[in-house]
């Protein structure tokens, strides 16, 4: 019994920590929409030295990284091709130039090192592991090796859920945009600058896109670019039907406003989707959560009675 109750309390204990967490993520996220109304209306942002400090500290961070990541690179441990494929790998997820590499590199060298200490010094202040270091210290070595791998996923996954997201309202303004008499480029530039507070990443994606057609010749090259780099089938079709704009001469507009529609249908079969699969996710909560509480309150009074029963007779 008492092994019940440590469990259980173990388990509420994760639980408020886990709520904690989320709220935190929530109060942060409040955090950064309050000072950006501020920076709106031309108000001075508030906690201006601890966020100084806190950028001092991870650009020192940053730079120990990277110079532990580019002393590898300079070794040339790491093939070009490997190098190339994690350079794609980082621009898809907003990491871009070398120091995105470098500091992957760091990190990847770096992190087992950091469990390892971390589980070493456990062990050496917690007699019960101090015979565990040999199975103990190789595991944390192998999740400080993949920790860095796993991180970059989760960027990536968010970073192109953010670009996917914001790609119809871009393509709407860039309907306006061909209304009013732009062509391509001034058009590309014009929708990066509406929307650098709104969606940053995919106004970043839109500015090299606007750079490359203004450096480049080729606008083909630069469309084709732009859906290469996230790797979306949004953005490709996107760049397919700008270049078939430009190859057969077909309206801009038209052709802009259509895909647009069709996206916004797409997200909509999504949420759908996810919306429907609801019910099944909330089947484990409601066994674990809920169901208890019920057995609870409708057996509790019974078993009480019993139980007293049960005193009284002895």
């Amino acid at each position: 019994m008492t092994g019940f109750l440590l469990a259980m309390a173990g388990f509420l204990l994760l639980m408020l920590m886990l709520s904690g967490a989320l709220l935190l993520q929530d109060v942060k996220k409040a955090d950064i929409l309050a000072a950006r109304i501020r920076v709106i209306h031309g108000e001075q942002p508030a906690g201006d030295n601890m966020r100084q400090q806190g950028e001092m500290m991870r650009s020192m961070a940053t730079r120990v990284t990277s110079a532990v990541g580019n002393g590898l690179l300079r070794s040339g441990l790491i093939p070009v091709g490997t190098r190339a494929e994690l350079e794609v790998m980082l621009a898809s997820s907003g990491l871009r130039g070398p120091q995105g590499l470098t500091v992957f590199l760091g990190c990847k060298i770096m992190s087992p090192v950091f469990f390892v200490l971390i589980g070493w010094v456990l062990s050496s202040r917690i007699d019960a592991l101090a015979g565990l270091n040999i199975v103990v210290l190789p595991i944390l070595g192998v999740i400080g090796l993949i920790a860095p791998d796993w991180v970059i996923g989760k960027r990536r996954t968010r970073y192109l859920a953010r670009l996917e997201e914001g790609l119809p309202d871009a393509l709407d303004m860039m309907v306006i945009c061909t209304q009013s008499g732009l062509s391509l480029g001034p058009a590309v530039v014009r929708v990066s600058e509406e929307l650098r507070h709104s969606y940053r990443d995919l106004a970043l994606e839109f500015a090299l896109t606007a750079n490359e057609l203004q450096i480049s010749t080729d606008s083909r090259g630069a469309l084709v670019n732009l859906g290469a780099r996230s790797g979306l089938e949004s953005f490709k079709r996107f760049a397919g039907t700008m270049v078939q704009t430009i190859q057969y001469g077909t309206p801009v507009t038209e052709a802009l406003r259509v895909l647009s529609i069709e996206l916004r249908a797409e997200m909509l079969v999504k949420f759908e989707e996810r919306a429907a699969r609801l019910p099944v996710m909330l089947t484990m909560p409601m066994i674990v959560f809920i169901l208890p509480c019920v057995f609870i309150i409708a057996g509790g009074p019974a078993m009480i009675q019993v139980s007293r029963a049960f005193s009284a007779g002895h």
